[in-house]
C-alpha cells in the first residue's frame, strides 16, 4: 500500500461487499421469534464472527496460497471476477454473498424457530463475509509493506463487526425509515462501486500474470 488511496479501497470494498443493510431484512426474518436477548446475543456473535473472519483471512490468508501454491496473480483474476459476480447480484438489489437456495433458508428456519443460533451460518457465512469478502482481504493483504498496514487491516475487520453490530441492532427502525426500496438502492449503489473495484483488482492480476497487457496500457 503505498498511497492514501490505497489504504482506503480495503475498507471500501469491504463495505460495499459485506453491506450489512442488505442483511437487515434477513435478520428480521430468521429472528422474529427470537426473545430479545437471544436477538443481542445473535447481534454480538454475528458482529465478532464477522470480525474473525476478516482478521483471520488477513493473518493467514497468504501463507494457505502459498501451502497450494497458488500465485497472488491468479488468486486477483480469480477473486476479481468473484467479486464481480458478486456486484452484478447487487446490482440486481441481491446481497453480495447470499447463495442460499430455498431448502437452506427453510432449514435456517427451523433451526431459529427451535432457539438455535443463526450468527454464524448462515448470517456471517455465506451472507456477511464469504468467498468475496475472504478474497477481497487476502488481496489487499499481499499489497501491505509493513506490519502496520496489515494491522490496519485486521482494524476494519472492527469497522465491519461494528457497522454489522449498528446495523442488526437497528434493523427495525432501518427497515421502517428505508423499506425495501430504499435497501434496495442503497444495495445497488455499493454494487456499481464493488464492480469498478473488480475491475480493478482483475486487471492488476493480469498485468502480472501477463506484462505486455500492462505495457499496452
Amino acid at each position: 500500500m503505498s498511497t492514501s488511496m490505497d489504504l482506503i479501497k480495503p475498507l471500501v470494498t469491504l463495505v460495499a461487499i459485506v453491506n450489512p443493510l442488505a442483511i437487515v431484512p434477513f435478520f428480521i426474518h430468521y429472528t422474529q421469534d427470537y426473545s430479545d436477548a437471544q436477538r443481542k446475543r445473535t447481534v454480538r456473535m454475528s458482529a465478532f464472527s464477522a470480525f474473525v473472519v476478516i482478521a483471520v483471512s488477513a493473518l493467514i490468508g497468504l501463507q494457505l496460497l502459498s501451502f497450494f501454491g497458488i500465485s497472488i496473480a491468479s488468486f486477483q483474476v480469480g477473486g476479481g471476477l468473484l467479486l464481480l459476480m458478486s456486484s452484478i447480484s447487487m446490482l440486481n438489489a441481491q446481497p453480495a454473498e447470499s447463495k442460499t437456495n430455498v431448502d437452506e433458508l427453510r432449514a435456517t428456519e427451523v433451526k431459529a424457530s427451535m432457539g438455535a443460533s443463526i450468527a454464524v451460518v448462515p448470517l456471517t457465512i455465506p451472507l456477511l463475509t464469504g468467498p468475496a469478502a475472504i478474497s477481497t482481504v487476502v488481496i489487499y493483504a499481499d499489497k501491505t509493506q509493513h506490519l502496520w498496514e496489515l494491522g490496519l487491516l485486521v482494524g476494519y475487520g472492527v469497522v465491519v463487526a461494528l457497522a454489522t453490530a449498528l446495523a442488526f441492532s437497528l434493523a427495525q427502525p432501518i427497515a421502517r425509515v428505508l423499506g425495501k426500496t430504499g435497501i434496495n438502492i442503497m444495495t445497488r449503489l455499493m454494487g456499481l462501486i464493488l464492480a469498478a473495484l473488480a475491475v480493478e483488482v482483475m486487471a492488476d492480476g493480469l498485468g502480472k500474470l501477463f506484462p505486455i497487457l500492462s505495457k499496452v496500457a
